[in-house]
Formats: structure tokens, C-alpha cells, sequence
């Protein structure tokens, strides 16, 4: 063949391939067999290895993924991807449509255009000459990572778009913005396979996503089927479309997959009653949704409204209310902690609950499974605290048969056979053990933990396994461990035992905040820890600290100060911190940070809740602190603004019901004075 019939053949063959690939993962209308796709898709690959000239990065080989890459480009958005506010009530959805009415005050009149909000990543998607060029996560909305080889091997995500005859160009550059996700049949499968290899399985499909686009190798990507809906055409009314919906419908007829619901509302009352059938219908759907997202329509009128310092006014998501699950509760048992506290858990049959199958549920302590009279073999009703953390709210009597068994607490320690204790005020019983096994392994965690020391890859299943096999008896020992240590445990590989190694040593040098908290001291979390810190600077220092020099600190409580002050007087804290400084591990002091105390924070209450973009709470709650304000674990009348990230839960919500402020992490950094980046 010539080389011009070469690259005629691997164009047409480009073509076919990738229209047979819409017509399957996107129409979902074959009209091949998938022996003859594959037959179509082995000449190209043979054509494109003899003739590397002709290598394209859109090919429909290269949905295999390609060569690993080191690091991810960080991006800006030419145009933020902002947050939307949410609503949980009716109430708030027609008081956004009275709000824009009011806004324009000129007798304007628009419809609605109502999609379901899939629950995944979000994901902007850079075309020239029709052809992908650049894919680029969410990130903090103002800039994201460069994840277009990840991106490529969306099977529903076009390479290649093609105008049908007759419809209007596609321009030069192209903006489209999306949702990356795993639909529930898949998720559902990859678990099972990974349960069959003895792996564990993902937590759920919105964070398996995540991570998934984060691989550094896009092969791995490439083994995982992820889904794309597309949902904005970027500078849609500058391309010649009136409506949104008219611009969903060019999209759709490119190639691009678009929203399973695309409604055009004529009315706030016709977006209330989709909301209201769409809270039950969504059960139906193969992928997570957690709300519809409501947009005006006419696209001049979007441009009127405008935007307010972090979402647009045209627009709204209505959350659905948190939902409940239904199971039973095949055993209870008891687990031990780095503190020694004995604490009751439901182990359950199997069941979703907003994504996640939830398998085990706390019932916090002794009191509270007598409050509830839980029994082995109940019906129960679980939730989400916070749409996050699984717990048991109440049991359904009327279901119980007779054979259900009474939940006795033991007296002794489950891990080592020694007492529970009760102390004098507290509701939790304690093993007296400080040798306990459990225990021991619970103080390992917490020093490995991102908050503390942040040794990524030591996690529960290999601390399990180190602490059963003797290797490791102290925190100390962690930085003796070799490889050829962890080779000799089950299921270690060679890439993970040297990726730990690695982990371990980069550990050497935390700040010293952190190294406090990852010692485990009762009482003190992360912001004493910080506290502490900042005020003495070193182990030694804190270890030689009076009783009223730490209490002179402010914030710092007496059971703060009597707890620290007890752990650093015995002999055996000296000397793990000895051991661990001749290891080669040194805290690093603090720098010296002056307050910066701001008229519009001081002496405000903060919430935070959700997963921030770019901050962990524990930072957010710094800068909050340093800028004089206050942060709180509750929503009150009397909370000033409560901080939401991605997956709020029923803090949200209650600031919705009490008119409190929301804010997103754009808007808190505005209100602290702060660079977006």
C-alpha cells in the first residue's frame, strides 16, 4: 500500500472506529459485533506501529492509556468553574426564583432548564480543530491538574468531534465542562473483583473516580470503565445559542454524552415537581445523583444576572433530603482503640446507603446500645452522620421474631483478656493494658495517620500484620523496619515494600505540631497540638514545661494541661522520644506567624463541613483562628457563617433552615484576605 493509501486507510479506519464507539458507549445502538470492532481496531493498531509517523494521540488505540507520567501540569481556567449554592427546601427554590425576579425588577420572564446533578468529577475539556486537546480537573475552580491522558481513556469521552450534515460548525476552540463518574453497575463490579483478588474494596464511586483520575499511570486508568456527562458549553451565547438547552442538544449531536434528564421548566412550580419526582425516581438510575441543578434557560438572561463573588445567580442545586437504609445486624462486636476505650459496632448485612455499601456501623458505647435496645439479628435504620460517618438510629421492633440475642458488654478486653475499666465521670469502659495488642496497633495508626507523621501506605490491613508478626512493638520501630522486613509478609510486593520505605524516611522531618499529634496523647487533637507547638517549639521543651506554663496558653484547658503534663513525666514517653530522635527523627519548629486579626472575623462562629477543594479543615480552621474567629462542631442561631466543601451533609442544610451564610473555600479566602491560589 502507498503511503498516501496508508494514511487514508488509518483516517478512515479513525473515523469508523471512533463512530462505532459513540454508537455503542454513548447511543448505546450497535451496529457491529464487538469481534468486528476489535478486527477494525487491530488493523489500526498494526498500521500505526509500522508507520509511527502517523501516531495521533486521539486515536482509538490510544483509549489503552499510555506511558506513566511523573508529575500532573497545574492549569488555570481561563473561565473559574464556580460552586453552585445549595437548597434542601422548597422554600429556598422559589425564593431564588423571587430573588432573580427581583434582581432584573424589569418584568422579565424565562424558563428553567432542569438536569440531575451526578454526583462525580468535575472535568473541563479543551478542543482545536475539533480534536481533544487538553483535559483539566476541577480543582479549586480557579485552577486544576492536566489529566487529559486519563481523560482519553473515557470510552463516552469524544476524541474526535464530526458536525452532522446541515448543523452549524464546530468553532476553531471548543470549551466543554462535564462530570466524570462510575456508573453503579460498574463500581459494583470492579468491587466484586477486587473482593475475588483480596484486595479491598473502593469506598465509593465519586472517591474511587477521583483517585482514579489522579493515577500517574494512565494504563491502570485505562482498566477502570469511568463514565462523562457533559453539562456546559463554555461561551455558549457567544457562539450563537440563545438557550442552554439548545446548546445540550448541539452538544449531544457531536458526540458528547449529555444529561439522562434535560427538562426545560416553564415555571418555578414545574421545577418543583420534578424535584419532587425525582427524589424517588433517582433510585432507578445506574449512577450516583444527590440533587437536580436548576438553570435559567435563555442564555441573555444567565448574562444579566450575572454572578455573585462565588456562583453564578442563574443557578441552583436542590439537594434531595439524606435517605435512610434498612438492614440487619448479623453480630455485635467489641473494638479496642489506641486509648484503650471498648466500643460497640454493629456488624451489618451488607446494604448501599447514598453510594456506599455500609457493612459495619458504631454504636458508641454501652449506654447507648441499652438506650436502643439493639439486638443481634435486629432490623435496623441506618444514616449518614454528616453523609459520612454510618450509624445506627433506631430499631424496628415490630420486625423482631423472637430469636434475636441480647447484646452482653463484656469485662475483659477483647484483644488481650485483661479488665475494662470504668473511669470515675466517664461513660466509655477502658482496657488497663498498656501492652494491649489493640491498642498498640491503634497508637500505630494514629502515628502514621495524614494528620500525624503522614506515612502513606500504612494503613490498618499492614499495621495488623506487622504488630501480629512481632516486627513492630513500639512507634519506634517503625523507623527500623527494612524491606526485606515487610517481603517476608503475605501479599507484600516488591514496588509497595519500597514505596513504604520511601514513606517512612521522608516522615523523618514533620512539623512539630504534627509529630505532637501523632504521639496519641488523650485530649489533644490537632489544634492543641498546634497550640502547643507554637509555644514550645520542641519535644524537650514541652517535656520540661511546667504545669502552669502550659496552662498559661490560650485555649489550652486543664485536662489538656494535666494530660500532657502526665504523659510527658513517664519514663517510657522519654524514652520513645530519645529512640526516636537517635533514628533520625527531628520535629521541625514551627515558624514564628503573627496573627492577623481582622475586624469582619473577630469574635465570628464558623462551621466547616464537607471536603474543601485545596484546604483541609485543619487549615481552614487556622487561618479562621489566626484571623481572630471562632470554629464550632454545631450550627446554631448563633453560628455566623458555616464553610461547605464538596458533600456538606446536614450541616448545610441546617444553615439553610437558620438563614446562616454559606460559604465555599473562594469566598472564605476572600473574607480572610487571601490569595485564590
Amino acid at each position: 500500500m502507498s503511503d498516501s493509501g496508508v494514511r487514508a486507510r488509518v483516517r478512515e479506519l479513525r473515523e469508523t472506529l471512533h463512530e462505532h464507539n459513540r454508537r455503542y458507549h454513548v447511543l448505546g445502538e450497535p451496529v457491529i459485533s464487538d469481534r468486528e470492532f476489535d478486527r477494525l481496531m487491530e488493523e489500526l493498531a498494526r498500521l500505526e506501529e509500522a508507520h509511527p509517523d502517523l501516531a495521533d494521540p486521539n486515536s482509538p488505540t490510544q483509549r489503552v492509556g499510555g506511558a506513566p507520567l511523573d508529575q500532573f501540569r497545574t492549569v488555570r481556567h481561563a473561565v473559574p468553574m464556580l460552586s453552585l449554592n445549595n437548597t434542601y427546601s422548597e422554600e429556598d427554590l422559589r425564593e431564588f426564583d423571587a430573588r432573580a425576579r427581583r434582581f432584573l425588577g424589569d418584568g422579565s420572564d424565562w424558563s428553567y432548564a432542569v438536569e440531575l446533578k451526578v454526583d462525580g468529577v468535575g472535568v473541563a475539556l479543551h478542543y482545536a480543530g475539533g480534536a481533544l486537546r487538553l483535559g483539566v480537573s476541577r480543582g479549586d475552580g480557579v485552577q486544576g491538574d492536566d489529566i487529559t491522558a486519563n481523560l482519553r481513556t473515557v470510552r463516552t469521552l469524544p476524541l474526535l468531534l464530526t458536525a452532522p450534515r446541515g448543523s452549524r460548525p464546530i468553532p476553531g476552540t471548543l470549551e466543554v465542562r462535564g462530570e466524570v463518574f462510575f456508573k453503579l453497575s460498574v463500581f459494583g463490579r470492579m468491587n466484586e473483583e477486587r473482593e475475588k483478588n483480596g484486595e479491598k474494596p473502593f469506598a465509593n464511586p465519586r472517591n474511587s473516580c477521583a483517585g482514579t483520575l489522579k493515577l500517574l499511570d494512565p494504563r491502570l486508568t485505562a482498566r477502570r470503565s469511568m463514565d462523562l456527562i457533559v453539562y456546559t458549553l463554555v461561551g455558549a451565547e457567544d457562539l450563537g445559542f440563545e438557550s442552554h438547552i439548545e446548546s445540550m442538544t448541539w452538544l449531544a449531536s457531536l458526540g458528547f454524552p449529555i444529561n439522562p434528564l434535560l427538562e426545560r421548566a416553564s415555571a418555578i412550580d414545574d421545577v418543583v415537581q420534578l424535584w419532587t419526582v425525582w427524589a424517588t425516581k433517582r433510585w432507578e438510575l445506574d449512577c450516583d445523583t444527590d440533587g437536580l441543578v436548576i438553570k435559567v434557560d435563555d442564555l441573555p438572561v444567565q448574562r444579566q444576572l450575572g454572578f455573585t463573588s462565588k456562583a453564578p445567580r442563574w443557578a441552583i442545586a436542590a439537594k434531595f433530603e439524606t435517605s435512610e437504609a434498612l438492614t440487619r445486624v448479623a453480630d455485635i462486636r467489641v473494638q479496642v482503640g489506641r486509648t484503650g476505650t471498648a466500643t460497640p459496632v454493629a456488624i451489618l448485612e451488607p446494604v448501599t446507603l447514598l453510594g456506599t455499601t455500609i457493612q459495619r456501623a458504631t454504636l458508641h458505647n454501652a449506654d447507648e446500645v441499652r438506650r436502643l435496645d439493639v439486638r443481634v439479628g435486629d432490623w435496623v435504620a441506618i444514616e449518614k452522620g454528616g453523609e459520612i460517618i454510618p450509624k445506627v438510629t433506631r430499631v424496628l421492633a415490630d420486625r423482631r421474631t423472637g430469636k434475636e440475642l441480647p447484646f452482653v458488654f463484656p469485662s475483659t478486653c477483647p484483644a488481650c483478656g485483661s479488665s475494662l475499666r470504668q473511669e470515675e465521670g466517664e461513660v466509655a469502659l477502658r482496657c488497663v493494658n498498656d501492652a494491649c495488642p489493640a491498642k498498640r496497633k491503634g497508637r500505630i495508626l494514629h502515628f502514621a495517620s495524614r494528620n500525624g507523621m503522614d506515612i502513606e501506605g500504612m494503613g490498618t490491613a499492614l499495621v495488623d500484620l506487622l504488630v501480629d508478626e512481632g516486627i513492630v512493638k513500639d512507634l519506634d520501630d517503625i523507623y527500623r523496619l527494612k524491606k526485606e522486613d515487610l517481603l517476608r509478609l503475605p501479599r507484600i510486593q516488591d514496588t509497595s515494600a519500597s514505596n513504604l520505605i520511601e514513606a517512612i524516611a521522608a516522615s523523618r522531618r514533620p512539623p512539630f505540631h504534627r509529630f505532637l499529634y501523632a504521639l496519641g496523647i488523650d485530649h489533644v487533637g490537632a489544634r492543641a497540638a498546634r497550640l502547643l507547638a507554637e509555644s514550645f517549639r520542641s519535644p524537650e521543651a514541652v517535656a520540661e514545661a511546667r504545669e502552669d506554663e502550659i496552662a498559661a496558653i490560650p485555649g489550652v484547658g486543664d485536662v489538656i494541661v494535666r494530660s500532657v503534663a502526665d504523659t510527658f513525666r513517664r519514663p517510657q514517653t522519654r524514652r520513645m522520644l530519645a529512640s526516636l530522635r537517635a533514628l533520625g527523627v527531628v520535629p521541625e519548629a514551627p515558624a514564628q506567624a503573627q496573627d492577623q486579626r481582622l475586624a469582619e472575623v473577630e469574635g465570628k462562629s464558623f462551621v466547616l463541613t464537607g471536603t474543601l477543594p485545596t484546604w483541609s479543615r485543619d487549615q481552614a480552621k487556622e487561618r479562621i483562628q489566626r484571623a481572630g474567629g471562632r470554629v464550632s462542631s454545631t450550627v446554631s442561631k448563633k453560628t455566623d457563617y458555616v464553610v461547605a466543601g464538596e458533600n456538606p451533609g446536614s450541616k448545610a442544610e441546617k444553615a439553610s433552615e437558620l438563614g446562616v451564610p454559606v460559604l465555599d473555600e473562594r469566598a472564605l479566602k476572600t473574607l480572610l484576605r487571601l490569595p485564590q491560589n
